[in-house]
């Protein structure tokens, strides 16, 4: 029986959790690789002072678990230099922030050379590969190299950046060459696509047909859009867990009668955090007759503390904070709770449901589940309000927020006013166009339609509608 193989960097199940999965994400992973009897590989998180390529199996569930460690100088090369030094600012349009250097490419090459030889272990012929983000662009032309011919399809979390930006990588072309391995490619939203497919005609001189398929470099491939979701059921208050309900009851009676709004972002220049603790610096100074009525809570989880744009990005907004809270805070209200650390899911439920408001601002994103967890999660008969960045891939869907641009302070504020005057009648409305959508393509949709797209099955007109999109 063929298999399901998913390649990502860390792989997203761990007994430590109970032998679930980490994250909204990792589980309709693990669902699929359930359905598909499959196998997850990825980096172990471990490093060791000399790679041996040595697997480590385990069985979490009805899931096959592979993991490899790497040396200390392939995770500062591959993961923590080219990943999220030289990819992950680029196609987040930091071109400020992007640093190119040989040996970061060196060790990206390096490490995708060896999960391709640490996968000669698990493939089997009749297996399909899901290779996951940006970590892993090259996999599929090493695992070509050492004559795979399995299916493999690639989804990119993250935005795909702008012509203009993308060439001014050097090795632009190598890369987007070994996009071409692969038989299927997934982005989030169309707009991502269209970025892509501009690449393709200016810089190739090619045309992507109306399903979606693509000649380049003598391969062809299948582009389309697949937009994540969420399980709205596991958010829903008829679901609450003990933790959710505990957290929604704490949130309650901190409140002290006061309006909440909730971000929850990781820390990431990318999310927007700096211009939206001043959006709402902006509101205070606007609505003085809200203050003391009114608090944000900001959960900022902490990640890649080892580069430095991080560290100083947590330096700024620690800096900001106080101010804020200096010039604002009266002997019982503190304006805005800052707080750097990470909740479970089902406590993060919990905290939506106390939220009248959730500001989710972020400059640039591929989707932003977040957003999506805070409408699954509200009260039907009393939602708050979504505000959120016209640059979050999920405001393509999310139409019935309140999208705002988050550079421009003066209406984020407005949105954040609006949001908290709404009357119950139009929160609801909204509410319930909102979560049409989050039923209409759930998290289940968005892995079996990308399954079912790369599949050899012949395609149905709404599949091949779904990842033809326009022409370039």
């Amino acid at each position: 029986m063929s298999r399901l193989i998913v390649v990502s960097n860390r792989v997203g199940l761990s007994r430590d959790v109970g032998g679930g999965a980490v994250g909204g994400l990792s589980a309709a992973i693990t669902a699929a690789l359930r359905e598909n009897q499959g196998v997850w590989f990825g980096w172990s998180g471990e490093t060791i002072p000399q790679y041996t390529g040595q697997l480590s199996l385990d069985r979490i569930g009805d899931v096959t678990v592979a993991k490899v460690d790497l040396e200390e100088q392939d995770v500062d090369e591959y993961y923590n230099g080219y990943a999220n030094r030289t990819l992950w600012p680029l196609f987040h349009n930091r071109i400020d922030l992007t640093a190119y250097e040989r040996n970061f490419g060196a060790g990206y090459a390096r490490v995708n050379q060896r999960f391709a030889a640490a996968l000669q272990a698990l493939v089997a012929p009749g297996d399909t590969l899901w290779i996951h983000d940006y970590h892993l662009i090259p996999l599929a032309a090493e695992l070509r190299k050492l004559g795979f011919t399995n299916r493999i399809g690639f989804f990119l979390h993250i935005p795909w950046p702008a012509r203009q930006l993308l060439t001014t990588l050097p090795g632009h072309r190598k890369l987007v060459q070994a996009l071409f391995e692969y038989d299927l490619l997934g982005f989030h939203t169309d707009e991502w696509l269209s970025a892509f497919k501009g690449y393709l005609n200016h810089e190739l001189g090619v045309t992507v047909e109306e399903d979606g398929v693509v000649e380049a470099f003598g391969r062809k491939t299948q582009i389309g859009a697949f937009p994540i979701g969420v399980n709205p059921r596991d958010f829903a208050p008829e679901a609450a867990s003990e933790a959710s309900i505990e957290a929604q009851r704490r949130m309650e009676e901190s409140l002290s009668g006061r309006q909440m709004i909730i971000g929850v972002d990781r820390l990431d220049y990318s999310k927007g955090l700096e211009e939206r603790f001043q959006a709402y610096e902006r509101f205070l100074e606007d609505h003085p007759e809200s203050r003391e009525k009114v608090f944000m809570l900001q959960i900022a989880t902490p990640s890649r503390d080892s580069v430095a744009a991080y560290q100083d990005l947590r330096g700024r907004l620690d800096a900001e904070a106080g101010r804020i809270n200096g010039r604002f805070a009266s002997l019982d209200w503190v304006p805005l709770r800052y707080v750097n650390s990470g909740y479970r899911q089902d406590e993060l439920a919990g905290i939506y449901r106390s939220a009248r408001a959730a500001l989710i601002t972020p400059l640039r994103d591929g989707m932003n589940l977040v957003a999506k967890e805070y409408i699954a999660a509200q009260d039907p008969a009393d939602p708050g309000v979504l505000i959120l960045s016209r640059f979050a891939g999920a405001a393509a869907q999310m139409t019935s927020a309140l999208i705002v641009n988050p550079y421009d302070r003066e209406e984020t504020a407005d949105a954040i006013h609006r949001a908290l005057k709404m009357d119950r009648a139009e929160r609801i409305l909204r509410w319930q166009a909102l979560q049409e959508g989050l039923e209409a393509e759930s998290l289940d949709h968005w892995w079996q339609s990308f399954l079912d797209a790369l599949s050899e099955r012949p395609k149905s007109p709404a599949v091949i509608a779904r990842i033809g999109g326009a022409a370039a």
